[in-house]
This record gives structure tokens, C-alpha cells and sequence, in this order.
């Protein structure tokens, strides 16, 4: 979640008085109100609509909600001028592969839009951007630049220009030591040889994503005109969509959005500003809402919510910039929000019963207190992951696995079940390397397998840094203790992939296999960037949880 402040003057000029009704509708919205006075209104934005992180994007959408103007804005693009033209070097592989662009012209820009500008960067590169570890984003002067622009990566030692808000010249490794950008996100390219770049054809660099812009050729005034925008990062598809979300932006405050030519990228040219189509049931919808609503009413709701609706073929024509619409639910979402949760009438269902708590979740939490009494944090994490964490980080071939279960058509690099849990821990220990030690860590939750049909249990798994063998299997023990549960062990023949083969073993309980132990082999420790030892382990529940109910 973040806040965006804007004007209370310009609101009420472009939107409407801010009374008490206006003050309903905007927390309606979905946007709560959380402060304002004569000069300023402070809103909420949550983390699914990043596309309200500015005024401009406030503005278009509430304006839509209002009724003022419904249904889904159009934003032209104009195709590439003469040297429009990104070069994505095969050097950047490593360090940031990808990225989107555009150039946005005819801008007329004062000091109120410029600190819009700066205000949506920054809270684009908290939200989407992960703090710019995911995304990083460049905005630059055109008339300072000659194209095309490439992309590159340069040994530091190679790397100097004088960073923004500096007068003196630095390396790349003098920026993440002394300036206070460079600190501050040095850790997004530490261990790194080569650092990325952005440099133009008259070879001035223009930026060192993720960390800095440079003085010269980086610092948006009132008097430029005409800016080129980078997105740079790791995910293609992500970049699009925050690169969707600053163009319109920009477009609002009266610009032209004009295309780029990416030469190495998954696509040859951005931005897309087409719209995606995707189908809604008005019974689906009743029935999840519990309201009783037409076509012609269905339309008018979607079109509040900045969408168009085909009553004929039942699709709703989305913006490129919604980011948030993964599936009918969204939209149905959507629906909720136009209609008032307000008007919503709440019914006491037609059965009687008496309420307790699942037996199946009273050992769970009993499971959780006993290692929360011995120091342990218990952590949540996401039932999807990425070929990335599952399979590279932990040393496992994909051909290996023949019960992964693959989403189809996933909007983002997260695109199958987990099978463990241990994966996440050691994710969860490589963000935070630089945090007090020790660290220990557990999560008792859901993982998936594919057998004849999708098979679903509950797993344990613990983690310690630094930690050994002998310290695990002592927590495993005293877990079993405290439960009135015997635990046996016995050795692993077969060497885990990511365990250390010699210091892991298999645990049984009631002579039959449910999980394994051990110390995480140092290449697995490497690929996660993790600095200490870790010993982990994970169980299934399930013969734990039926001996216990």
C-alpha cells in the first residue's frame, strides 16, 4: 500500500467539491481517505492498482466512477521516428536483461507535474518495482540525448559520470560507496562483475539502473519538453505494464506517446497500448455478489470501473495499464465496487450449526506455538512459485519432475504450484542476508502434487542459520516430545539434491517415510546468495495430524 498527496485546489477545479458526499464516494472508490486540509487530499492506494499512484491516474479513473466519463479512455501512439531505437546488448544477460521504452513529447510541464513525475517513479519502484530489485525506472530530457540508446554492461572501473545531485564524477563502485543512492540499493548489484548501463550514441551514459540517473542527461526541468522513459528489470511482461502506466500518465498531463524500436528484446517494439479483451458471466456474477442484476446494468457498472462491456459477445474490453485484472473474479470485483458495497444486503444463511474450530487446525496451531516457544519465526509464504526458485536455485532439472503443476496462461513469471516449502524458507533467508543472525524460521501450509488428479497436503518445514545437523534433528526431537509422537531416522540413499549427502537423513514416524533433514549443500547456499549455513527440514502432517485429532 502507499499514500499519494495531491492538491485539494486542482481536485475540486477538475473533479468536484470535496464534501461529505465526495468523501464517501472516493473511500467507496476503494482509495480511503486518510487526510486533507485547504491545501492537500491524501489517499490510500492498495498494492493491486498501481495505475492510481498518481493524480493523472486518480483523476481518469475516478472521474470514470463518478460517471463523468464512463467506460475505457483510448490513448493513441504514434510508430517510431528516425533513431527511436533501443539496443539490449547480450552483456546485461546477467544483471538486466530487458527493457520497455517510449518517448512522450509536446509535454508542458511546471512544478506541481514534475513532483507528480518523481512521486509515481518512486512509488512504482516500491510497489511493482520491489524497492527496483523487479523493476527500475529512467526518465530523461530528451533534447540532452542522442539516439539510439543501448543497453549495456560495463566493468565498473569502466563506468563515470556524475550521478544526480552531484557535481563530482564517479566511478560505478565510487556510486554504491559514497553516493546516497548508490548505497542504499547497492545490494541489488552486489557480486556482480559487470554493472548495466544506458548510454546514448554520443556514448554519454545516461543512467546505472538500478541505482542512479546522471546529472547531465537525467534530470527533468519545467523546461523540457519531450522525455524517453526506460523500464528495466528481469520480467518483459511486468515492464510493459509499468511502462503502460507512466506513458498515460503522461499522456493525461498532454503529451504525444510515441513508439520505440527494442532490438533484443521478447518484442521488437513499445509500447502497446491495446487493450485486452476477456469474458464475464452475468450469472457468475450474481451468484458471487448475491445481487440480481441485468446486462444493461452490468454494463453500466464495468464502465464506472473504466472498462468496456460487449453485451453481445460478453467481454469486457480492459485497459493496457490495469495490471490487476488476472481473471473474472477481478473484473467481478470491479462490478462490486461500481455497484456500492453499500447497497450489498446481508443475508443469515438458511442452515443451522454450531461453530468450533477444525480439530485438523488445533494440532496445526499447537505444532506452531511449541516452535515459537523455542525461538522459531513462523512465516506465510504464496502458494505459486517460478522455474527459477524451483528449479535452478535448488539444483533440480525440470525434466526430473514429472508432478509439477503448471498454470496455464499466467500473467506473471509465477507460473506453478509449490511442491515444498524448503524452497521458500531459503528465499526468505536470501532477503534477508543482511539481518540479525541467527535466523529461524518455519512454515506449516499447503503443497501441491499432480498424481491421477491434483493432490493436496499439508507440510512442516524448518529452517536455522547458521545452524547444523545435530541442532535441527534436537528441535525435530523436542517437537516430537512435546507432541507425545515417536520419531525414528534413518539414512537417505539416495542424495538430495540440495542437501549435503552424508549430513541429511530420512524421517520416519510409524515406519513410514514423511520428510527429510539435513545441512543445505554450499552451491544451493550460493545460487540463493545466502552467506551462512542453514540446516533444514520438512514433514508431511498428515498420519502426524490423524494420530493427534
Amino acid at each position: 500500500m502507499a499514500n499519494i498527496t495531491f492538491s485539494r485546489k486542482i481536485f475540486e477545479k477538475e473533479i468536484g467539491k470535496l464534501d461529505e458526499k465526495m468523501q464517501e464516494k472516493i473511500s467507496m472508490f476503494g482509495t480511503p481517505l486518510e487526510t486533507f486540509d485547504d491545501e492537500t487530499i491524501e489517499i490510500e492506494v492498495f498494492a493491486n492498482r498501481p495505475d492510481l499512484l498518481s493524480y493523472q491516474g486518480f483523476k481518469r479513473c475516478f472521474l470514470a466512477f463518478l460517471g463523468k466519463k464512463p467506460g475505457l479512455r483510448k490513448y493513441e501512439t504514434n510508430k517510431p521516428e528516425k533513431d527511436y531505437r533501443v539496443i539490449i546488448d547480450s552483456s546485461t544477460k546477467d544483471v538486466r536483461p530487458y527493457t520497455a521504452c517510449a518517448i512522450v513529447k509536446g509535454l508542458k510541464l511546471d512544478e506541481e507535474k514534475i513532483k507528480e513525475i518523481i512521486g509515481i517513479q518512486e512509488k512504482l519502484h516500491l510497489t511493482m518495482g520491489r524497492k527496483r530489485k523487479k523493476v527500475a525506472i529512467g526518465i530523461y530530457p530528451l533534447e540532452k540525448i542522442k539516439l539510439p540508446i543501448t543497453l549495456k554492461a560495463l566493468e565498473p572501473d569502466y563506468i563515470k559520470f556524475i550521478p544526480l545531485e552531484s557535481e563530482k564524477e564517479m566511478s560505478g563502485l565510487q556510486i554504491l560507496q559514497k553516493h546516497p543512492a548508490g548505497k542504499e540499493y547497492s545490494h541489488l548489484l552486489a557480486g556482480k562483475s559487470k554493472f548495466p548501463v544506458f548510454v546514448d550514441a554520443n556514448n554519454n551514459i545516461l543512467s546505472m539502473p538500478p541505482i542512479i540517473n546522471s546529472q547531465m542527461t537525467g534530470k527533468v526541468t519545467t523546461e523540457t519538453k519531450d522525455v524517453f522513459i526506460e523500464c528495466s528489470g528481469f520480467d518483459f511482461k511486468t515492464l510493459k505494464k509499468c511502462l503502460n502506466i507512466l506513458v498515460i500518465v503522461f499522456a493525461d498531463m498532454g503529451g504525444k506517446i510515441y513508439q520505440m524500436e527494442l532490438k533484443g528484446a521478447p518484442e521488437k517494439i513499445s509500447p502497446v497500448l491495446e487493450s485486452e479483451k476477456m469474458k464475464i458471466s452475468l450469472e457468475n456474477t450474481n451468484k458471487t455478489l448475491g445481487i440480481n442484476i441485468d446486462e444493461k446494468k452490468i454494463k453500466t457498472l464495468l464502465e464506472r470501473m473504466g472498462h468496456n462491456y460487449n453485451p453481445k459477445t460478453k467481454e469486457v474490453e480492459i485497459g493496457a495499464w490495469r495490471s490487476d485484472i488476472l481473471h473474472e473474479v477481478d473484473l467481478i470485483e470491479d462490478v462490486a465496487i461500481g455497484y456500492g458495497y453499500g447497497n450489498l444486503n446481508p443475508e443469515i444463511p438458511k442452515i443451522s450449526t454450531i461453530g468450533k474450530e477444525n480439530s485438523e487446525e488445533i494440532i496445526k496451531r499447537k505444532i506452531s506455538e511449541i516452535l515459537t516457544g523455542l525461538g522459531l519465526l513462523e512465516v506465510s509464504n504464496y502458494h505459486l512459485t517460478n522455474k527459477e526458485s524451483r528449479f535452478e536455485n535448488m539444483n533440480v532439472s525440470e525434466k526430473q519432475e514429472k508432478d509439477i503443476i503448471y498454470l496455464e496462461n499466467s500473467k506473471t513469471e509465477y507460473n506453478l504450484l509449490r511442491k515444498d516449502i524448503s524452497s521458500f524458507l531459503l528465499k526468505n533467508l536470501s532477503e534477508n542476508v543482511d539481518s540479525e543472525y541467527p535466523q529461524k524460521i518455519f512454515e506449516i501450509g499447503t503443497v501441491f502434487s499432480l498424481k491421477q488428479n491434483i493432490q493436496e497436503k499439508e507440510n512442516l518445514a524448518i529452517a536455522i542459520t547458521p545452524g547444523n545437523f545435530t541442532e535441527i534433528k534436537q528441535i525435530l526431537n523436542y517437537l516430537a516430545k512435546s507432541l507425545d509422537l515417536k520419531i525414528d531416522f534413518k539414512e537417505n540413499d539416495s542424495p538430495s539434491n540440495y542437501l549435503i549427502e552424508g549430513r541429511t537423513t530420512n524421517i520416519l514416524f510409524e515406519n513410514k517415510e514423511i520428510g527429510i533433514m539435513g545441512e543445505v549443500h554450499p552451491k544451493i547456499l550460493k545460487n540463493w546468495k545466502i552467506k551462512m549455513p542453514v540446516a533444514i527440514l520438512e514433514i508431511n502432517l498428515e498420519d502426524i495430524i490423524k494420530k493427534l485429532s
